[in-house]
């Protein structure tokens, strides 16, 4: 037990460090509270209902735009039904947005508006419909040639809905994938097959870069387990928290995370 305290403390460490690395001490703080409060979430929730969970395993990493892969926490054990099932998977991205919020809300208050100098900016990050509006209402309309210069603790928002937006994707082990099951047990299925198909054709379309996203799913599988008991439905308040989550993930969800081009666009250039 010791040791796995001491390993668990060391990588928080070490992403406090990667993170502060990428961001400064405030993107820092603010995004490993927007991580910690996602994967406690998962963790008491997983407590509530008998599961047993480990600890987060934080992961740092300092070469990436985020300086951290996220966290993740281990879950062993049988979970008895699709309550236990729907609570624990939407308790770790509701956490996690509640807190990314605020973040993206003051962010965008203390962002300035900046000319564009496309050199000068070597990250153009792409905004979610939730964004935009704290944009309009706090900035207003931007001019032509100039662009929002994101503060950091703006940015610490803007990776909280992102990963949020990930972990809503209803597919497979994904947290939107154990909600989309306890909501329609095995017809989530279909719905799993037609959001790869959706993000392959944002990758040939938008950002090649969900081809590794779709690769992983493809791996690691789209199907999902049954709990325990998988008959007995979801109550009424479950069902319109499912609705609601389903509205955080598209004010959350943003097609083209970073400037790119998609595969088909790649392929012209490449032949011309």
């Amino acid at each position: 037990m010791g040791k796995r305290i001491v390993l668990h403390g060391g990588l928080f460490v070490l992403t406090v460090l990667s993170t502060a690395y990428v961001g400064g001490a405030i993107y820092s703080g603010a995004i490993m509270s927007i991580l910690l409060a996602h994967e406690m979430g998962h963790y008491f929730m997983s407590k509530r209902y008998g599961v047993s969970a480990t600890l987060p395993y934080f992961i740092p990493f300092p070469l990436s735009p985020f300086g951290t892969f996220g966290a993740v926490i281990k879950m062993r054990g049988v979970i008895t039904d699709k309550k236990a099932l729907f609570d624990i998977g939407v308790a770790g991205p509701l956490c996690g947005f509640i807190l990314s919020l605020p973040c993206a809300f003051a962010g965008i208050k203390l962002s300035t508006v900046v000319k564009v100098v496309p050199s000068a900016y070597p990250l153009i990050l792409g905004e979610p419909l939730l964004l935009r509006l704290f944009e309009r209402l706090l900035i207003g309309k931007t001019p032509s040639g100039y662009d929002v210069l994101i503060h950091p603790l703006g940015f610490a928002g803007w990776v909280g809905l992102f990963i949020t937006a990930l972990n809503l994707l209803p597919i497979g082990q994904l947290d939107g994938g154990h909600i989309i099951y306890a909501v329609l047990g095995q017809k989530s299925r279909y719905v799993h097959k037609t959001l790869v198909v959706l993000l392959g054709l944002f990758a040939l379309f938008y950002n090649a870069g969900w081809f590794v996203l779709v690769a992983l799913l493809l791996i690691f599988g789209l199907g999902h387990p049954d709990p325990l008991d998988p008959w007995i439905p979801l109550d009424r308040k479950r069902k319109i928290l499912a609705l609601v989550m389903l509205v955080v993930f598209v004010i959350s969800f943003v097609p083209a995370p970073f400037e790119g081009t998609g595969l088909i666009d790649l392929i012209v250039k490449r032949g011309r």
